[in-house]
């Protein structure tokens, strides 16, 4: 006899064990109904079913049916075809996104989570627990930012490789961003003076130890007169001058809100660029001043506190001589300078000793004497003059005759054996004793 196998629910074998009571009389009705949450009614209709059809008349009735709203196979085949040629690599909520705005399919997410797992498309990525301190958001916004720059290949080969400078609000998660073709201090500049730009000065900016930020040199003199414990960078010390605080981050969990948007980032990003074909810089720009806003209304959060502690920036001309690299060079005396390799005649009289040049993020350079600015012109320095070259010294003396008449040979020596001897006769004499 061939056994069936019957599929129950854990409620369904309560029920059947309770209805098996009442046909055996163990149990009443009323009580069944209590026990089971149902009315009389419908306990009579469970043994009814029980004797007709046996234990699976207690089944539900939809069990092994395909669903009315069960979607069509050949959607089912056109979301897998579309994952694997065009959204390789998305994962299901960003994929989801994708369908229902570039080709119109709205599907829920957990389908195609099932589908994608199912097909091997996708898998989950188990991420250990964090094993630093928990920080709170900041109740206001511009109270802390966190700033740094991602080293990745966001152009996937398709052109250079870029950073991404991105700026992030610690209590609402709004985000600001710029790729630049390397991490430095201009680029640092640049991207804080667009921040700033747009929503204002923050209180405080939280960065890594990078010496774009924290510079690695010694401590000098007129640091320890001012009373710093480390030199500043560029960087640091146009915060100072703007009033915004710079603190340095020990640890990449310290500032650990900007390092997971970077890992978004990377995900999302890249494959916005992918969708888009960008493979320059200014193409990638322009897709960030779109991409943003999107991002922000969707992933920011709304703060503690309704209080905006960005404060309003300086006028233009004080912030372009503020966000510029200065450096300090002695005057020569023929009036020159050297600066990033190149020599620098500066014309005009000049009363101080050591002279300012400041290099600004248009690219123009100035050198100040004071809060004067000087004109000056590029010259080539003078080539060093070539000592002329020296003669090897021979090994062998050289053999020197003189002439008949030179008054060495005249020269009378001591007389031997009752005999004058002429030096130039250059005889050997042995002496005995």
């Amino acid at each position: 006899m061939r056994e069936e196998l019957l599929r129950m629910s854990t409620r369904e074998v309560k029920r059947l064990y309770v209805v098996q009571q009442v046909m055996e009389r163990k149990l009443r009705q009323k009580r069944a109904a209590e026990i089971l949450g149902g009315s009389e009614r419908q306990v009579r209709r469970w043994v009814a079913r029980v004797k007709e059809e046996g234990p699976k008349g207690l089944a539900h009735r939809l069990r092994g049916r395909v669903s009315n709203r069960r979607l069509s196979l050949a959607l089912k085949e056109r979301v897998l075809k579309l994952c694997r040629d065009r959204y390789e690599g998305f994962g299901p909520t960003l994929a989801q996104e994708k369908l229902a705005e570039r080709d119109g399919i709205k599907i829920g997410r957990e389908t195609i989570r099932r589908w994608l797992a199912a097909c091997g498309l996708w898998q989950r990525q188990r991420r250990a627990a964090p094993l630093h301190r928990w920080r709170e958001r900041k109740a206001c916004a511009g109270e802390l930012v966190q700033m740094d720059g991602s080293h990745h290949d966001w152009l996937e080969g398709r052109g250079p490789k870029l950073v991404l400078m991105a700026y992030i609000d610690d209590a609402t998660s709004r985000v600001y961003a710029r790729f630049y073709d390397y991490e430095g201090t201009l680029p640092a500049m640049d991207g804080f003076k667009r921040y700033i730009g747009r929503y204002g000065l923050p209180q405080k900016v939280y960065a890594d130890r990078h010496t774009t930020y924290q510079s690695p040199g010694k401590l000098r003199i007129e640091d320890e007169l001012v009373g710093r414990d480390r030199p500043q960078s560029q960087f640091e010390r146009a915060l100072c001058e703007l009033g915004v605080e710079l603190i340095p981050a020990y640890s990449p969990q310290a500032k650990g809100r900007v390092e997971r948007l970077f890992r978004t980032f990377q995900d999302r990003l890249v494959k916005e660029l992918r969708l888009a074909n960008i493979g320059t810089l200014p193409e990638a720009n322009g897709l960030l001043d779109g991409y943003l806003p999107r991002y922000n209304r969707r992933f920011s959060c709304r703060a503690q506190s309704e209080l905006d502690l960005h404060r309003p920036i300086p006028m233009a001309e004080s912030l372009k001589r503020i966000l510029a690299v200065r450096t300090t060079h002695v005057l020569r005396l023929d009036q020159t300078i050297r600066h990033a390799g190149k020599l620098y005649l500066v014309r005009g009289a000049v009363t101080a000793k050591k002279l300012e040049v400041e290099d600004r993020l248009n690219g123009r350079r100035y050198i100040l004497d004071g809060e004067k600015a000087l004109r000056y012109r590029e010259v080539k320095p003078q080539p060093k003059a070539q000592p002329a070259p020296k003669r090897a010294p021979s090994k062998h003396r050289a053999l020197v005759i003189p002439a008949s008449g030179h008054p060495w040979r005249n020269l009378i020596l001591p007389t031997f054996n009752n005999r004058t001897i002429l030096k130039s006769e250059k005889q050997d004499i042995s002496i005995g004793r």
